[in-house]
């Protein structure tokens, strides 16, 4: 496989342990090129008719591939999925950066000609052929604008997709396009940018769009979990809760492994 220079030398700066290559998948979208990172399962290269899982991690605002594959780390904590970084284009900010000149995601339906969820589209299907990816487990995370993103596929591409796990995100104006699915919310009470009261409501909207019971359960340090009333109408929602500020904390990826997990289980 191609191992991407830049991703090896950032391998070496950060002193990464994981022993899986990477390599970069380039399509044409609406005429355009776009790309991925994609880290393959190591199962694969055993030529295991095993179905996997995938994941698929979008950066934040002014973000790339290569810099939410050192952040996020997915590839390394959940070593049996296949773990794919798409690359964000120059896109106007919602509350940064209004002019357009770093890497982002759509904000809404309509929004840049919906070129990423073609993206996403097209991606998925590329994917598709190249790998056998299991269509009961395919997730999405995000972080800022990627987590807003998250949102918005699941809105327009929620057939598609198992559970979400955006983080230090809200997606308030999509809100009646939402179907239960399950979802692993990140949110900081200190977020400077996204605020938390936004996200409050939006969690709040989620625990009524999958019908879950009003109080919830521990499952994890700083996380409650709302089982749906009835989980053949509804779907769990997950609230992680911390002090982080808007960066993407130190335990989420570990708990989005988790959290798939547990979905994807029998």
């Amino acid at each position: 496989m191609k191992l991407l220079l830049a991703a090896l030398l950032g391998i070496l700066s950060i002193s990464i342990v994981s022993a899986r290559d990477s390599l970069e998948l380039e399509l044409k979208v609406d005429g355009i090129a776009r790309s991925a990172l994609v880290f393959p399962a190591p199962a694969l290269a055993k030529e295991s008719q095993s179905k996997i899982p995938l994941v698929l991690c979008y950066h934040g605002h002014g973000g790339n591939a290569l810099q939410a594959s050192r952040s996020f780390r997915m590839h390394e904590a959940w070593n049996d999925a296949l773990v794919v970084y798409p690359q964000g284009l120059p896109t106007p900010g919602q509350l940064i950066d209004i002019e357009g000149k770093r890497n982002g995601w759509q904000a809404g339906p309509g929004d840049q000609g919906d070129r990423d969820l073609h993206f996403f589209d097209l991606l998925l299907v590329e994917l598709r052929k190249r790998y056998p990816v299991d269509a009961k487990k395919i997730f999405v995370m995000g972080h800022s604008n990627g987590g807003g993103f998250t949102y918005l596929l699941w809105a327009q591409r929620g057939k598609d997709i198992t559970a979400v796990a955006p983080c230090a995100a809200a997606a308030l104006r999509i809100i009646d396009q939402l179907t239960p699915k399950p979802c692993l919310h990140l949110a900081a009470t200190n977020d400077t940018l996204v605020r938390y009261a936004w996200q409050e409501k939006m969690m709040t909207a989620v625990k009524q769009i999958n019908r879950c019971q009003e109080n919830g359960k521990t499952w994890a340090p700083d996380v409650i979990r709302f089982e749906a009333k009835d989980q053949s109408t509804g779907a769990p929602l997950m609230e992680y809760i911390h002090q982080q500020g808007h960066r993407y904390p130190d335990q989420a990826t570990a708990l989005m492994v988790r959290f798939f997990r547990e979905i994807s289980s029998p």
